[in-house]
């Protein structure tokens, strides 16, 4: 298992990189976000370099509030053509899977529309993932697509897309946690995962491990039964990193323990 954090989209990731290093993390979750991460504002290959004077790794995230399912056409396209500039952006890196986030934002349309939308737009973005050479995974986001049946709905269509499993998440607007039949139904295309606390309800706080109501020894032990021993990314979002390393002591101790 690795443990990583993400860059803070306004701030310059060639620093975050160094950051990350110091603070003993394994790889960097790079998200590609304005006002000072977007792909057209950074150097690929500097990156690169970075990354291998580190010896960090990185996972490729990319911003959660991209339409992919706009009812407009011209807008849903524009929304695939950046994802493939994060694609190109990636395969530079060295980057193996980018992430997606489901779009459920289509006003005065009914949710097999919302589907088909997202479905179309995947299968743009995956098809130039596999010519770069970067796989394409899917979060799960609260409300409409955290069950293992909501996200069957584009997951079972598209067997080249993986699962990108946000555990915070799995605890949220739930009457309890999605993590388990997630892991039961899709374990076998897990990729990545992302782990923070919160006091479920309908706040994604983004809190260190242990500040809310999360079991996270039962979901570490749910990943290692579904036979995943990859990536975590330590979205714990706060000023003072030393909740960060705190978090990544926590998780390392939990994780060998469970």
């Amino acid at each position: 298992m690795k443990i990583g954090a993400m860059n803070h989209p306004a701030l310059d990731p060639l620093a975050e990189i160094r950051d990350f290093k110091a603070l003993n993390l394994d790889f960097i979750d790079l998200t590609l976000e304005p006002p000072g991460a977007g792909w057209w504002q950074c150097d690929p290959l500097r990156i690169r370099e970075a990354l291998a004077e580190t010896g960090l790794e990185a996972v490729g995230h990319t911003a959660y509030y991209l339409p992919l399912a706009h009812p407009f056409e011209e807008v849903r396209r524009g929304v695939v053509e950046a994802f493939r500039n994060c694609l190109e952006f990636f395969a530079i890196v060295g980057v193996k899977y980018m992430n997606v986030h489901p779009d459920s934002h289509t006003p005065m349309h009914d949710r097999s529309f919302t589907v088909q939308q997202n479905l179309k737009s995947l299968r743009e973005i995956i098809e130039a993932g596999e010519r770069l050479g970067v796989g394409v995974m899917v979060e799960n986001l609260p409300r409409n697509f955290n069950t293992a049946h909501q996200l069957a709905e584009l997951l079972d269509p598209l067997p080249q897309l993986g699962l990108h499993l946000d555990i915070g998440h799995t605890e949220l607007m739930l009457a309890k946690s999605s993590a388990e039949e997630i892991l039961e139904r899709f374990g076998g295309r897990l990729r990545h995962v992302h782990l923070h606390d919160n006091k479920r309800g309908d706040a994604d706080l983004h809190l260190p491990l242990g500040a809310g109501l999360i079991d996270v020894p039962m979901h570490l032990a749910a990943l290692k039964k579904a036979g995943y021993d990859g990536t975590i990314t330590l979205e714990v979002f706060t000023p003072d990193r030393s909740f960060l390393t705190y978090s990544a002591r926590k998780l390392r101790a939990m994780w060998d323990e469970s």
